[in-house]
């Protein structure tokens, strides 16, 4: 036996100190190892949409619904299963509204006692792919002792009926029956999904990421893969002021500086001084506000004056970002001096186009990209605001800790934009601070940079690292942009929408090409029968196209969960569902509120298309877990065997 391996069997023992806590953590181990695998819940592309996203996050994409049919089958109806479902979705607020609706103290209780049952019987389905020890951690602390004496089978008690009639009388007695039942909904939505992916993008477009994100750092197991979205939020949290500018742009062009301002607690009054009195007299037409419906119009004028005026100070930051690291080869995002001021016009790729705004006081033709005194002075106060900004830094961590740029899971390839291609579908060389990149490289580097961006002590490292959290967002050969260009200034100043035109990466055309996709899943390590879950484009269901690619080994959910992009696909979002029988993919019409659904019971409607059925049920042997487990029972089993020769000693025997 090698000293390593000595050394590492030591340490072990004293963990398991006697050949019978070795043998019975053995045996504990490989009997896991029998169990269903759990459920996976992938969403992606949620961009803020709170409430959608909460409602297919309680009911794991109508893996309740499937459990409360599995159960009841034809002994309740319809509109049951559907009252229990929603119950299960929103215990709170369904129970105000059933006890101010019970006409009688008598029929409260008896509603009480059907919908207790009920749930016992729901939490015993969903808890019984998984060991004792497992659901005993999830069970939440007031109420453990009693669900695990309802949802365990007393074989020595003769009455079982009276036995747990009896616990179910005593709560609704003594007045717990409420907390009791939402203790149970809580728990069941809980054990119904073991795992959560979010594939990328949480933030922009719509009102509430950070109640998404509050919603993710309380969920008990989740991973999540940036999309360029999140990624310019994290490096607004590092101080990234070209990030920073991006952010507020969007948030202005969207009606949502709400979620700044009272969302995260950022103080943009200096920016909206700045934009009062510098564009004051000024055309902003152009930088209209895409607001929703709750949108308050008398912020219209301010807004636009803002939106114009940190669209400005954007491009002046990126340009002399973009001349600062010539190496990001984005040259041709330099537009701010191929505007001609005499003419009119600007240049871009050797063509001149008119401008639609001329109008800007703190442009000097002469040094386009130089920040005013002023401009300057707000730069740097939104950047305090920002790196200062406890929940923000609170949301960004969180990011950093449970996310990257792709994952590896269970046979999965999981990354929210492409893989960097050319015309060939060979992997593009990327050249990061003087050393080419491509294929798995490329994402390990840009992720070290980015993690060096925000918490490097070396302050060269860190502005590196900074400077390629921004590349990540919107430059060309970034694995989550994946298009040639981020034509914002031309969406802005050009009507001639010909300029308008982001030229995807060959990936995207390169998606039905099983060499190709093959290549990818070999160059991440995995073999040809794996999937790769892919965000960021939607899917425009509409068109005809669809989100099952190469026959199922590529799968691109990102279907519009953002109301912003719905009329484009036609529905609100894919997600998709891995459990021990194979994959489902789930096809979600547009969800109408929270309330609707707790007052109307109504759901989400969603189309279920199966994309893959194992041949066998799916068992913690096969999962990345499962792999873990056997290398733990190989250790033990060599502690066992040291034990049993006397290389080790017991302890306490």
């Amino acid at each position: 036996m090698q000293d390593l391996e000595l050394t590492y069997l030591k340490s072990l023992s004293k963990q398991f100190p006697t050949i019978a806590d070795a043998a019975t953590e053995i045996i504990n181990l490989q009997a896991i190892l029998s169990l269903p695998k759990g459920t996976e819940h992938f969403l992606t592309d949620i961009h803020g949409e709170y409430e959608q996203f909460n409602h297919v996050l309680k009911n794991g994409s109508g893996s309740v619904k499937r459990k409360i049919d599995e159960e009841f089958g034809n002994t309740l109806s319809s509109r049951d299963k559907r009252s229990l479902a929603t119950l299960i979705y929103y215990p709170k607020e369904k129970l105000e509204l059933i006890m101010q609706e019970e006409d009688s103290q008598e029929n409260l209780e008896d509603w009480f006692k059907i919908t207790l049952h009920r749930l016992v019987q729901m939490t015993k389905r969903v808890a019984s792919k998984y060991t004792r020890s497992k659901v005993r951690k999830a069970l939440p602390k007031d109420f453990s002792y009693v669900i695990e004496e309802l949802i365990t089978e007393k074989e020595e008690v003769q009455d079982k009926e009276a036995y747990y009639n009896e616990i179910i009388h005593t709560i609704i007695r003594i007045g717990r029956a409420p907390e009791f039942i939402i203790a149970l909904c809580n728990l069941v939505q809980r054990l119904v999904i073991d795992h959560l992916h979010i594939v990328g993008d949480i933030f922009d477009r719509g009102k509430g990421p950070h109640i998404i994100m509050d919603t993710l750092s309380q969920y008990h197991s989740v991973d999540i893969q940036w999309g360029n979205h999140d990624v310019v939020w994290m490096g607004a949290a590092s101080g990234q002021t070209s990030c920073i500018a991006n952010i507020i742009r969007v948030s202005a062009r969207y009606g949502n500086l709400d979620i700044l301002e009272e969302g995260y607690g950022i103080n943009l009054i200096p920016l909206a001084t700045f934009a009062m009195n510098t564009y004051a007299d000024s055309d902003c037409s152009v930088f209209s506000i895409k607001y929703g419906e709750d949108y308050d119009m008398k912020d219209m004028e301010l807004d636009m004056k803002m939106h114009k005026a940190i669209a400005i100070i954007q491009f002046k930051l990126e340009g002399q970002l973009i001349q600062r690291r010539p190496e990001f080869d984005m040259a041709d995002r330099l537009l701010l001096d191929k505007i001609d001021f005499e003419k009119n016009t600007v240049t871009i790729d050797g063509k001149e186009y008119a401008m639609k705004d001329m109008d800007f006081p703190t442009i000097d033709p002469a040094d386009p990209y130089r920040l005013t005194e002023e401009e300057e002075q707000v730069v740097e106060r939104l950047r305090h605001a920002f790196v200062h900004c406890e929940k923000l830094q609170r949301h960004v961590r969180f990011l950093f800790s449970k996310g990257s740029l792709y994952k590896v899971y269970n046979s999965n390839l999981l990354y929210h934009g492409c893989v960097p291609m050319d015309e060939e579908g060979n992997f593009l060389k990327v050249n990061v601070y003087g050393k080419e990149y491509g294929g798995k490289e490329l994402y390990d580097i840009l992720d070290h940079y980015a993690r060096k961006g925000y918490y490097s002590q070396d302050k060269e490292e860190r502005e590196k690292g900074k400077d390629i959290i921004w590349y990540i967002w919107t430059g060309p050969n970034s694995p989550v942009f994946g298009k040639d260009k981020m034509a914002t200034f031309e969406r802005y100043f050009v009507e001639d929408k010909s300029t308008h035109v982001e030229i995807k990466n060959s990936y995207y055309r390169l998606m039905d090409n099983e060499e190709v996709l093959n290549r990818i899943l070999r160059e991440f390590g995995l073999d040809e029968k794996c999937h790769i879950i892919n965000g960021h484009v939607p899917v425009e269901l509409k068109k005809g196209e669809t989100p099952i690619k190469c026959g199922g080994k590529l799968l691109i959910i990102d279907g519009g969960f953002s109301k912003a992009y719905q009329g484009k696909t036609g529905i609100a979002g894919y997600t998709l569902v891995a459990n021990s029988h194979g994959m489902t993919l789930v096809a979600h019409e547009p969800f109408e509120s929270a309330e609707a659904a707790i007052r109307k019971e109504s759901d989400i409607f969603s189309d279920s298309i199966i994309v893959e059925t194992a041949p066998r049920r799916i068992r913690v042997a096969d999962t990345d877990i499962g792999a873990e487990l056997k290398e733990s029972i190989c250790y033990l089993e060599e502690l066992l065997a040291a034990y049993r020769d006397g290389t080790l000693i017991e302890k306490g025997v």
